[in-house]
């Protein structure tokens, strides 16, 4: 499948789009008035389109309300459902299928405010930004936006972003060590953009996914947002409601799989990965 260069850079354009937004947002408080979309694009310096696709994206995510004829505002906290099975570690069975990767963009750039927050760096540190789309039997499944705190993995390449795993990357080229990742789940639509590049219509279903994963001094190395497509995935809570067998496995992995979220490979060779509650992602 080509790469439609237009599709890819709409996509990585409105992403950075997204990104100032939620930094607005999250500077301020629910109920809070945001600036118009005419004063976004004369701020951000994109098109008009561009901008309401990123509103309207936020809009449905339900991180902004628009009030006809007073403008738009940040949206009340969304009520949080924490599932929780219990002091061990869960593990995520792997989805069935050879996955690969194409990158889209690879570049080094300052963190800014969002993204410092979450590495634990400051907004002027320099990361190491990747876009890629993931295939499964070479058809497209996700946009992954990946981003890395330049000073750990400082020579990157698209090779490795392509190749092999990349955990066992960061272990074997830039001594980095995983251990833990948090991620949350959420439903979303794609966009225009998005469509073109996973092959479905346009405001089809999908699933956002955002984790941050640190190593074993505790350091956070990667912050990923993904969106998957719905229409190929589903995901099963499977809950402990008793406590394990003594001696009970705490990981499991295997090869040529891929857990949702995560590059393929196998989690055991990292550590654990905990999760408050283990999704099974299955494909068609």
């Amino acid at each position: 499948m080509a790469i439609d260069p237009a599709a890819s850079g709409a996509v990585l354009k409105r992403e950075r789009v997204r990104d100032a937004l939620l930094e607005l947002i999250e500077a301020r408080r629910p109920g809070d008035a945001v600036p118009s979309e005419r004063a976004l694009c004369a701020r951000l310096g994109v098109s008009r389109p561009t901008v309401r696709a990123a509103v309207d994206e936020l809009v449905v995510a339900g991180l902004l309300v628009r009030e006809h004829g007073r403008g738009m505002f940040v949206a009340a906290e969304k009520i949080t459902q924490e599932l929780v099975a219990g002091r061990g570690a869960l593990t995520v069975p792997q989805a069935k299928g050879v996955w690969t990767s194409r990158v889209l963009e690879l570049r080094t750039l300052p963190a800014g405010a969002r993204v410092g927050r979450r590495l634990r760096v400051s907004p002027a540190a320099t990361i190491r930004y990747a876009a890629r789309l993931r295939l499964v039997d070479g058809a497209p499944m996700a946009i992954e936006h990946l981003h890395l705190p330049a000073v750990l993995v400082p020579g990157l390449t698209e090779a490795e972003l392509e190749q092999g795993d990349l955990y066992e990357h960061f272990r074997d080229r830039h001594g980095v060590r995983v251990a833990e990742a948090v991620q949350s789940v959420e439903p979303t639509v794609v966009t225009r953009a998005e469509a073109d590049l996973l092959d479905v219509p346009e405001l089809s279903p999908a699933l956002l996914f955002e984790r941050l994963t640190t190593d074993t001094a505790g350091r956070p190395v990667e912050y990923v947002r993904s969106v998957y497509r719905g229409d190929r995935y589903r995901i099963v809570s499977r809950l402990a409601l008793a406590p394990s067998a003594p001696g009970a496995d705490e990981t499991h992995g295997g090869e040529g799989h891929h857990h949702p979220g995560f590059p393929p490979g196998d989690l055991t060779s990292r550590g654990p990965v905990s999760f408050s509650a283990h999704g099974v992602v299955q494909h068609d």
